[in-house]
C-alpha cells in the first residue's frame, strides 16, 4: 500500500515549524522577563559537542524545505545559515513555511517512486521517495526540531509537550 507523500510530509512540516515559531516567541518573552541576553539562548547547546539552537533550527528548516522540494521535483531553495537572533530565526522559519505552502499537492504525484540522491560525507546515496521521506527526512527533521525544543526547555523556557506538538 502506497502512502500519500504530500499528506505524510507537508502537514507534519508545517505543524512543527509552527510550533518552533511559537516556542521562539515564548523564548523571547522568557529572555525579556528574566533579563537574559537572547543571544545566550540562541547559542545554547545541550552538550559541548552538539550544535547550538540556531543551527538546530537551520537544519530543521533545511530538512523541511529540502524534502518538500525533492519530493515535489523542484529546486531546493537556498538560505544562508546566518541567523544569530530570535527574529532572524523566526524569519527563516517563515520563509520555509512560505516555500512549503507554495508547493502544490499535484507536484508530489509519483514522488513515492522518485529517486532522491544526496551526497552525505562525500558519498552519494539514492533512495526512492518513500524511503527517503520516512527513513531519512522526517527523522532528521524531528531530531533537530526536538533538540531545539530540548535546548530551550533545558535553559528554563517554560514550554511543554503541547508547545512542541502544536496544533493540527
Amino acid at each position: 500500500m502506497a502512502i500519500n507523500i504530500y499528506q505524510t510530509s507537508v502537514p507534519a512540516f508545517l505543524q512543527i515549524l509552527g510550533s518552533l515559531s511559537s516556542i521562539l516567541t515564548k523564548t523571547a518573552t522568557y529572555a525579556e522577563a528574566k533579563k537574559i541576553d537572547p543571544s545566550v539562548l540562541v547559542n545554547a547547546r545541550l552538550a559541548p559537542d552538539m550544535l547550538a539552537l540556531a543551527r538546530q533550527i537551520q537544519i530543521a528548516t533545511d530538512h523541511a524545505k529540502g524534502a518538500t522540494a525533492r519530493l515535489a521535483g523542484v529546486d531546493v531553495p537556498s538560505f544562508p545559515d546566518s541567523e544569530t537572533t530570535i527574529p532572524e530565526l523566526q524569519q527563516r522559519i517563515q520563509k520555509t513555511v512560505d516555500f512549503i505552502k507554495g508547493v502544490k499537492p499535484a507536484q508530489f504525484e509519483g514522488a513515492e517512486d522518485r529517486d532522491v540522491t544526496l551526497s552525505i560525507a562525500g558519498q552519494k546515496i539514492t533512495w526512492k521517495g518513500t524511503v527517503y521521506l520516512v527513513h531519512f527526512a522526517l527523522p532528521n527533521f524531528y531530531f533537530h526540531a526536538s533538540t531545539a525544543y530540548d535546548i530551550l526547555r533545558h535553559n528554563g523556557v517554560e514550554i511543554g509537550k503541547r508547545d512542541f506538538i502544536g496544533s493540527f
